[in-house]
């Protein structure tokens, strides 16, 4: 089958080649151009790259098209019927051919291949007998003999998981409802997939089992996500235990901010005050710091202090005290932040609480530096050093990261680079995507400080990618500030000017920054609009202002590309656009969707899609970042 990470070789799959030449056949018109050659690639993968099914499937071009072909897959054993007539029996149509396979099994193996096929993606054995029941193992042995099931290989987290391919998931789908059995093992998984996270979680809270913990989760991810669905709908106290269970690792994967809806719902269904209420609390108000809603953060982490605070200390009780710190840090009310940063310092002593006593101090550390007393707040932050081996590794490495700004604050660069290196490799190491873009930052800023600005640019554009990955806004505040330094540095005062424009355009209104990130950028504004003169400095300004936080962000990674930007080269195309698709294309970059352009231009949804295949055509640019490239690139916007 074609590489799902490399396209550009797709005619040469042997999969692929098999579609084309029988689909040839039926249609000799048939070629394998644009749009084609990816759903083709997508319609073999989802075949599994099964030869019967890929023949069946092309002899239903004519008729159909890749494109409906694709879309009615899921009813894959009604669609592909109807082979060879000459053929056996079994191979005139997908489901006879897995029928016959499905009929050489003994019941105990049907029953067993009917539960198994529960799984969404790889599954070990553990989980096999989790929801086909214990002594599942020599069946699972026997439907690897008969192919129904791929030999065992190791997953990411190195533990021997099985797959079963779609087309076979699909028809033990069918057999599954046919016997009555969906609920029960849509509910055996769901149950089996909260025993895991429950064990994960708690290895996530040890620095030496975090990135085994983690990468269990990356295994188990299709898992998870079916049961959390199954849960919605099914059971709730399920969902809600999964739910919490997950945000750990949803925090370190930068998947925090898109589970949001679901986190809130959790703490909806929660008991005010019990362990899995509050650490859902927890957990939304942190999702809400990075979509920069500081106050709803803010009544999260209030919420729980509310309902614990006269039940004397609590670790519960300590983070969320430590995390309303930092939020009233950021909305400029120190003495209250520093009010709940030290009595969640004091309670964590009091409880013998290591990883609640470093959280406090780096939420402290972080007060002091909002209120410009640097000294104070390297003071702090060298304190949180002491607990390493002790705490969570999100926590060490958060406050490494802190250790590193405030050390670059006070010109210690030496330590401040040394600090932050360890601190950008530990988060590497263990997938902490957060951690590594704000240490990203942190080293682009040292660079810079160094005069490094060909090292600089590498570090925010990394940063840039993960942030698109993650929807996390404080840090793009974060790494459109510190590009405009780069461009003001590089003797680019327009492109400077547009960035920080377009940064105050989404700061969160209430937000305060650090004081000395203010005074520097001060400076470096008054030098820019100086070097431009007014009028080119308004324009530049307005452009920014004009932006939307992808524009802004798409626009900052051009800027940080090491060679021109690809949509350079595809603005080849912009003049074979009229005006209306040059609108379309001026609106995709400025954030709208589809249904926003339709009802902007008064034209049906499917319209602006057929607008943007034929744009698409034209330029060359298939995703909808390709098309803000080219927008910023011809300055439509």
């Amino acid at each position: 089958m074609p590489d799902p990470d490399d396209l550009a070789d797709t005619a040469n799959a042997e999969a692929v080649v098999l579609f084309v030449d029988r689909a040839r056949r039926a249609d000799a018109h048939f070629v394998l151009v644009g749009r084609t050659g990816l759903e083709v690639a997508r319609l073999v993968a989802r075949l599994d790259g099964m030869p019967l099914a890929i023949e069946l499937a092309a002899a239903r071009v004519e008729a159909l098209g890749v494109s409906q072909l694709l879309a009615r897959l899921d009813d894959r054993f009604t669609l592909l019927s109807g082979g060879d007539r000459l053929a056996p029996a079994r191979q005139r149509s997908l489901a006879a051919t897995v029928e016959w396979s499905y009929q050489l099994l003994e019941e105990d193996e049907r029953r067993v291949f009917r539960a198994v096929s529960v799984f969404p993606g790889p599954f070990t054995l553990e989980g096999a007998e989790a929801v086909a029941g214990i002594g599942a193992g020599l069946a699972v042995l026997r439907l690897v003999n008969c192919s129904l099931l791929v030999p065992p290989r190791a997953g990411v987290d190195g533990r021997p998981r099985y797959v079963m391919l779609e087309t076979l998931r699909a028809y033990g789908a069918l057999l599954r409802a046919e016997a009555g059995e969906q609920d029960t093992a849509a509910a055996a998984l769901a149950r089996y997939a909260l025993r895991v996270a429950e064990e994960a979680a708690a290895g996530l809270q040890s620095s030496v089992g975090e990135v085994a913990a983690a990468r269990r989760l990356d295994a188990e991810d299709p898992t998870t996500r079916l049961a959390l669905a199954w849960a919605g709908e099914h059971d709730p106290a399920i969902g809600l235990g999964l739910a919490v269970a997950l945000a750990p690792w949803w925090f370190l994967r930068g998947r925090l901010v898109g589970q949001g809806p679901l986190l809130r719902e959790a703490t909806a269904l929660g008991v005010p005050g019990d362990d899995v209420w509050c650490a859902a609390q927890f957990w939304l108000g942190t999702a809400g710091v990075f979509t920069g809603d500081l106050p709803g953060a803010l009544g999260c982490f209030t919420a729980v202090r509310d309902v614990l605070g006269d039940r004397g200390p609590s670790r519960a009780l300590v983070d969320c005290l430590a995390s309303r710190s930092v939020v009233l840090s950021n909305l400029g009310r120190l003495a209250e932040a520093v009010e709940d940063g030290h009595r969640a310092l004091t309670l964590a002593r009091e409880l013998r609480y290591p990883a609640g006593e470093a959280l406090a101090l780096e939420r402290l550390s972080m007060a002091a530096f909002f209120a410009d007393d640097l000294d104070g707040a390297v003071r702090l932050a060298r304190q949180t050093q002491q607990f390493r081996p002790d705490i969570p590794g999100w926590i060490a490495r958060l406050c490494g990261k802190l250790l590193a700004e405030v050390l670059n604050q006070v010109g210690e660069l030496a330590a401040a680079e040394r600090i932050c290196a360890a601190t950008m490799g530990q988060s590497r190491d263990a997938g902490d995507t957060w951690t590594l873009a704000a240490a990203l930052n942190n080293m682009a800023r040292l660079d810079l400080r160094a005069g490094r600005t060909d090292d600089a640019a590498p570090h925010l554009r990394e940063e840039l990618q993960i942030i698109a990955r993650t929807s996390d806004q404080l840090e793009l505040q974060n790494a459109l500030d510190c590009c405009g330094l780069l461009c003001a540095a590089t003797r680019r005062p327009a492109e400077a000017l547009t960035l920080w424009a377009a940064r105050t355009a989404i700061f969160p209104q209430g937000w305060v920054e650090v004081p000395a990130d203010v005074r520097r950028r001060r400076e470096a504004l008054r030098e820019a609009r100086q070097a431009l003169g007014p009028a080119r400095a308004r324009a530049a300004e307005e452009r920014g202002t004009a932006m939307s936080p992808d524009t802004a962000a798409e626009y900052a990674l051009m800027l940080t590309a090491p060679a021109p930007a690809p949509a350079a080269a595809a603005g080849a195309g912009l003049g074979r656009l009229s005006a209306r698709e040059r609108e379309l294309v001026t609106l995709v970059a400025q954030g709208r969707t589809n249904a926003q352009i339709a009802a902007q231009l008064y034209i049906s949804v499917r319209t602006v899609g057929s607008h943007l295949d034929r744009i698409r055509d034209k330029t060359g640019c298939r995703r909808r970042a390709d098309l803000t490239r080219l927008a910023l690139t011809e300055g439509l916007v």
